[in-house]
């Protein structure tokens, strides 16, 4: 009898009980949730920093267009995939023919500048009612898209092109990124990971000065904001010998 209590005892100290495999798998829990956590902000680091990228991309595209062209692109604003003519003077990732009405906004026109049509976090459109999750926001200066309010490119930007809108960029603490005297003349930016423009990009204002925001993100913003300014666009028209 004593043989077969031992046996016994010794097949319940063998084994786990309930209790002890729960401590496992929190413990197994807290190990791979402490892993995760890691590897989500890696991949945001690594799609912000690829988003970057190719916003640089983007103003390097829009310079050599003014190269070409004299002057800056109109917005995109044709929403539905299907349409690829001028119909209405609009076409899908095309820029419009016109857009001498401010503000100058809507999408980045990636098919005339030969660019990505949205950033990491987009997702490729195949109706007019998907939405526009990842399309780059484009604002454009309108005396440097459609100077003295011509758009079919006869009128050309030069060395004394001024404003009429004043696009301005602010960080989240409200303080400016762009200068008062030279202000940007074309805003670019990414809607961010929850594909929605937070902050002053939400909300358009309805005269002059138009308000855009970027710098640092922040838990309520997360877009990212690039622009072009008149000194470095006339800077680089000098230098390829486009303008005197």
């Amino acid at each position: 009898m004593s043989t077969a209590v031992a046996s016994a005892g010794t097949s319940r100290s063998a084994g786990f009980s309930l209790v002890e495999l729960a401590m496992v798998l929190f413990i197994i829990s807290l190990v791979v949730g402490g892993l995760l956590v890691p590897l989500s902000a890696q991949l945001e680091a690594r799609q912000r920093n690829d988003t970057q990228a190719k916003l640089e991309e983007i103003r390097q595209a829009l310079i050599g267009y003014a190269l070409i062209n004299g002057k800056l692109p109109c917005p995109t604003t044709e929403l539905d995939p299907d349409d690829d003519d001028y119909g209405n003077g609009k076409a899908y990732g095309v820029e419009d023919l016109t857009c001498n009405v401010a503000p100058a906004e809507g999408y980045l026109p990636w098919k005339t500048l030969g660019v990505d049509q949205y950033d990491s976090w987009g997702v490729a459109r195949t109706s007019s009612t998907d939405p526009m999750n990842g399309y780059w926001r484009y604002v454009v200066e309108r005396e440097f898209a459609c100077p003295e309010n011509v758009c079919d490119g006869s009128v050309q930007i030069n060395l004394s092109t001024g404003f009429t809108d004043i696009l301005s960029v602010e960080d989240a603490n409200g303080s400016s990124l762009t200068s008062s005297s030279q202000p940007a003349i074309a805003i670019i930016y990414s809607t961010g990971a929850d594909v929605t423009a937070d902050g002053e990009n939400g909300t358009t204002e309805a005269i002059a000065p138009f308000m855009y925001q970027g710098g640092t993100a922040t838990p309520s913003f997360d877009d990212i904001t690039v622009w072009l300014t008149r000194p470095l666009l006339i800077s680089r028209m000098v230098t390829a010998g486009t303008l005197p």
